[in-house]
């Protein structure tokens, strides 16, 4: 009797089994996620081959939770697969920083101080006369990779602490001014 609690069958059905449905739910789910995010940054080569492995740890993680459908551990495990996986996947897009943004800028002085920090940095800029709620103020607009979002957000914060901008995603660029591009390996530096 004191052998039950050890035996193989134990071990697999309440440790090994709900660890691997948690990490390989992890995996479709990193997947899925990646994929979402690939087609609405406009990267739809890349949707297909991630949704086939996607699809593929899908089935091997359903297999296995319907091959023993009363273990409530198993299910806990895929829900906590999915909850990490979500992150997981949202973490990797985040450190590759695929795609481009619109940084609109909204200053009520001159603009020009503020164009030639950016022009500078090399970012290119188009300014725009606009009213504001207060009066006249200057739009300063640049696109920008995601990758140099924070770049750009801390020339903003040195230029001025109280500075309104706003970031927004954009679906497709054609030409334009932008800073030089680092290769993807330098993205996953540790400690970056």
């Amino acid at each position: 009797m004191e052998h039950f609690l050890f035996s193989d069958s134990f071990v697999f059905s309440y440790i090994v089994l709900p660890l691997l449905i948690f990490v390989a739910r992890i995996g479709d789910v990193t997947l899925g996620t990646l994929r979402i995010i690939f087609v609405s940054r406009g990267y739809k080569s890349i949707a297909p081959i991630l949704g086939f492995f996607e699809v593929l740890l899908w089935v091997i993680v359903i297999s296995q939770l319907l091959g023993s459908i009363g273990s409530w551990i198993n299910y806990l495990a895929f829900a906590a697969g999915f909850s990490a996986g979500s992150f997981i996947g949202m973490k990797i897009e985040e450190r590759i920083a695929i795609g481009t943004t619109l940084v609109r800028i909204t200053i009520s002085k001159d603009a020009r101080e503020l164009m030639n920090i950016l022009s500078q940095n090399g970012f290119g800029t188009t300014l725009i006369e606009g009213e504001g709620s207060k009066g006249k103020v200057n739009i300063i607009m640049s696109v920008v990779s995601r990758k140099s979002i924070k770049d750009i957000q801390k020339l903003l914060y040195n230029y001025d602490q109280n500075l309104f901008y706003s970031i927004e995603d954009v679906r497709s660029v054609k030409k334009g001014v932008f800073p030089s591009s680092q290769n993807i390996g330098s993205r996953w530096r540790i400690g970056k």
